[in-house]
């Protein structure tokens, strides 16, 4: 199994530490899609017993990252176009509105360190480093809504879609495209233009769904396609 060993046995919080791994394995893509989370071999892992193992589990299962299987354990869950759809239709509503309250709310060192991070996303060539630094983009811009609630949904959202959007940043060339398309955010709330702002996001979550759309739609062509003689 694609997990780092970590000796939890003299920890208390040793499920939310076996959580915090497993999740962050599913969010980038070491496990995949139907693998199995084996819960003898976790505790393994982790040093620990199968206690903080099924907790993880049910956590990861309220988030809708895993799903437990009649006669097969808990497995990570795929996401089909249609959920897909639905969080991209979620997050285009819920974004907009963050935006529009965090904008007049905007510090000049908020700005500053929301470039900071547009550079280092530019310049990174580890496509690994694109989901976090992405993620840490919006976040950073949208903390200054104070809406606590609507910003831990969209991170469960993005949970959903992390990986997804990762391998669809490397496909498809979305990286230049997404930097781009994070300076015009970036520039309308320097220019504390609200409404600018919040329609540019709705824009690159669109884009983004469309990118990702096809990216699936072709999987799914190669994988239904009968082989060639």
């Amino acid at each position: 199994m694609a997990l780092k060993a970590v000796d939890v046995s003299k920890t208390v919080s040793a499920g939310g530490i076996v959580f915090e791994a497993l999740r962050r394995a599913i969010i980038e893509g070491e496990l995949k899609d139907g693998d199995p989370l084996r819960q003898d071999e976790i505790a393994r892992l982790f040093n620990t017993s199968r206690i903080p193992v099924r907790e993880a589990i049910t956590m990861l299962e309220q988030q809708g990252l895993v799903k437990t299987q009649r006669y097969k354990g808990a497995v990570v869950l795929g996401l089909s176009m249609t959920d897909a759809a639905e969080i991209f239709d979620f997050r285009c509503l819920v974004e907009a509105h963050v935006m529009r309250m965090a904008v007049p709310r905007m510090t000049p060192a908020v700005i500053e360190e929301a470039r900071a991070i547009c550079a280092a996303f530019s310049a990174a060539d580890d496509p690994m480093q694109w989901g976090d630094l992405n993620r840490a983009f919006h976040a950073t811009l949208y903390r200054s809504s104070a809406l606590p609630f609507h910003l831990a949904t969209l991170d469960n959202a993005m949970d959903r879609l992390d990986r997804y959007l990762r391998a669809q940043l490397l496909l498809t060339e979305g990286h230049g495209r997404a930097n781009a398309e994070h300076l015009g955010i970036l520039e309308a709330c320097a220019k504390g233009d609200a409404e600018s702002a919040s329609v540019l996001t709705v824009a690159h979550i669109r884009g983004a769904h469309a990118s990702l759309r096809e990216h699936l739609s072709r999987i799914k062509a190669q994988f239904s396609s009968p082989p060639q003689p």
